[in-house]
Formats: structure tokens, C-alpha cells, sequence
């Protein structure tokens, strides 16, 4: 748990601050029998993209949720720039800016429109957003497009928008929840190259994905998240060189509801399982009567295949 004097040290007045840091994270919703996230802790520094990698429901996008202030945590600190997220989210949200995974677009606005009243939301003036507007247009491949509505266009086009829309007011930290998500190769290949370029210019950045090859092209460290929890961090070459890879065995073996914590107990005691548990299965694929547990256990590290 952390302290109100921890919380108070922890937020420096000066512009030295780290762009993110996060300190014993918690996120529990009520009647879920696990924590979203886990006790999570990470630091990222100026100019770094760092990637958050993990299946569905590993607990990524929740912790960008806190980290952007669309979701409150339990407990631990989450701050931007030296910005608690929790005491002051008006300053936080005024040093970041979130590309979500769904498009959040206004189809009845064309795309100059969208980026002209991003800003003016954030108070730049009218000169300025106009000019800034323009860049991004030019830089997005998006300027002979400016003016359609962007119900018209498509999915790689929405993604080049609503990262636009995010740069329009210059922000410190760059939150992207997977990026990629659903796009063709070609406007795919489109965003690594634009998030790419803003990396060379020091954007600090953190990114979600489930996607290795996508956090191995554009990250400099990768926390690797499974069940609220991160299982590994460092730099994409060294985790490709020292996590296994994902090795499971789903066995399924009659046994009485009692013996359930023995047999677990006994499979993760053979040399080699990192992981056992019970696994659910739905419909006929399980044992007679869809009573007893199939077990599922990694070989290696890695995480069991129907658990997630």
C-alpha cells in the first residue's frame, strides 16, 4: 500500500519528473475473483516507447485506463510527468493523449474538423491549430482527404486520424491501446512508420499489444502481462532470448472433487511445469459428467492455452 508521504515524495516539482511511473497498481472490480492488474509497478523514461504485451484480459488496457484517467484504481500510484493521476487528473490530462483501440471518431466531422476542435479544446490558438492541422494532415497522408467526412473512411485512415487528433495539442506522454488492432498490412506497416518517426523525434510512448513482432518493431522495453500481473521486462532481443516459449499440455483425468487441490498440487511438482490449474470446458470435450477438472499445465514458462 502506498502511503500519503510515499505518494507526496514521489511527486517532484520539478520538470525532471519520469514521463510514467507506476508503483503497486491495483485494479479490483466488484464480483470478479481476481485483480484486473495486480500489484504493477514500472518506471518509463523520456523519449522511450515501451510496450505493454500480453493476451486479452491480461490487464494492459486497464492499466493505460489508469494511467489516462478513464479508470480509477484500488490502490498504488500512477502518475504522468510528475502528475499524480488520482489527485489531478485535469493537469495529468493535459500532458497526455490516448489513441484507443475502437475509434472514437465524430463521423458527421471531416478530418480537419476533428483535429480544429481538439485543439480549441485545449485552449491553442486559432493561427496555430490551423497551421498544426495542416502538419498533421501532410504528415498523415491525410491532406487530400482534409475535408471529407470521416464516416467515409477506412480503418487504417480512421487510425492515421484519431493519431493525428492525439498530436494535435503536443502532448508529453503518447498512450496507444493496440494500435493495429484490425488494420489491412499495408496501413499496418503505415503506423509502425509514423510511430516510428515520432519516436526518432523523443515522443516518449507506452503501447499495448498482444502482438510480439509489433513490440519488437517499435519498443525499447516490453513488460510482458498475464492475469493483472507482469511475468517479465527488458528489452525485446533479450526477452526473445530468455523467456520460452509457450509450451502447454491440456490432460484430462477423472478425479473426485475433493482430490481437485491434490492433483494441482502434484502436477506442479513435476520437474519442468511452472503453472498448473484447472481449466474449464464447455460442451462435450471435457470428461463425463463435465464435473471433473481438466488440468492444464506449462511446460517451460508459458502460459497454458485455455486459460486465458
Amino acid at each position: 500500500m502506498i502511503s500519503q508521504v510515499e505518494r507526496a515524495a514521489a511527486s517532484p516539482a520539478t520538470g525532471d519528473a519520469l514521463p510514467v511511473m507506476v508503483q503497486e497498481l491495483v485494479k479490483r472490480y466488484p464480483k470478479r475473483p481476481t485483480n484486473a492488474v495486480d500489484g504493477v509497478s514500472f518506471s518509463v523514461a523520456h523519449g522511450e516507447v515501451f510496450g505493454l504485451l500480453g493476451p486479452n484480459g491480461a490487464g494492459k488496457t486497464t492499466t493505460v485506463g489508469v494511467l489516462t484517467t478513464r479508470v480509477r484504481p484500488t490502490s498504488g500510484l500512477a502518475m504522468v510527468t510528475g502528475i499524480d493521476v488520482m489527485r489531478d487528473p485535469v493537469a495529468a490530462k493535459r500532458r497526455l493523449a490516448t489513441v484507443p483501440q475502437r475509434s472514437n471518431l465524430d463521423r458527421a466531422l471531416s478530418a480537419r474538423q476533428i483535429l480544429l476542435f481538439h485543439a480549441a479544446y485545449f485552449g491553442i490558438p486559432a493561427a496555430e491549430r490551423t497551421r498544426r492541422a495542416n502538419a498533421l494532415l501532410e504528415e498523415f497522408g491525410l491532406l487530400d482527404r482534409a475535408d471529407d467526412k470521416v464516416d467515409f473512411f477506412s480503418g487504417g485512415q480512421s487510425q492515421r486520424i484519431m493519431i493525428a487528433r492525439a498530436l494535435m495539442h503536443q502532448p508529453e506522454v503518447l498512450f496507444l491501446d493496440e494500435p493495429t488492432t484490425g488494420l489491412d498490412p499495408q496501413a499496418r506497416l503505415f503506423v509502425w512508420d509514423r510511430l516510428r518517426d515520432l519516436r526518432s523525434r523523443g515522443v516518449t510512448m507506452i503501447l499495448t499489444t498482444h502482438d510480439m513482432d509489433e513490440a519488437a518493431e517499435l519498443c525499447a522495453r516490453v513488460a510482458i502481462m498475464d492475469r493483472g500481473k507482469i511475468l517479465a521486462m527488458d528489452t525485446p532481443e533479450a526477452l526473445t532470448e530468455t523467456v520460452p516459449g509457450q509450451n502447454s499440455l491440456e490432460v484430462g483425468i477423472a478425479v473426485a472433487a475433493g482430490d481437485r487441490e491434490a492433483l494441482l498440487a502434484a502436477l506442479s511438482a513435476v520437474p519442468g511445469v511452472e503453472r498448473a490449474e484447472p481449466v474449464s470446458k464447455s460442451g462435450g470435450g471435457g470428461p463425463a459428467g463435465g464435473a471433473n477438472p481438466w488440468a492444464a499445465f506449462a511446460a517451460g514458462g508459458g502460459a497454458p492455452s485455455g486459460g486465458a
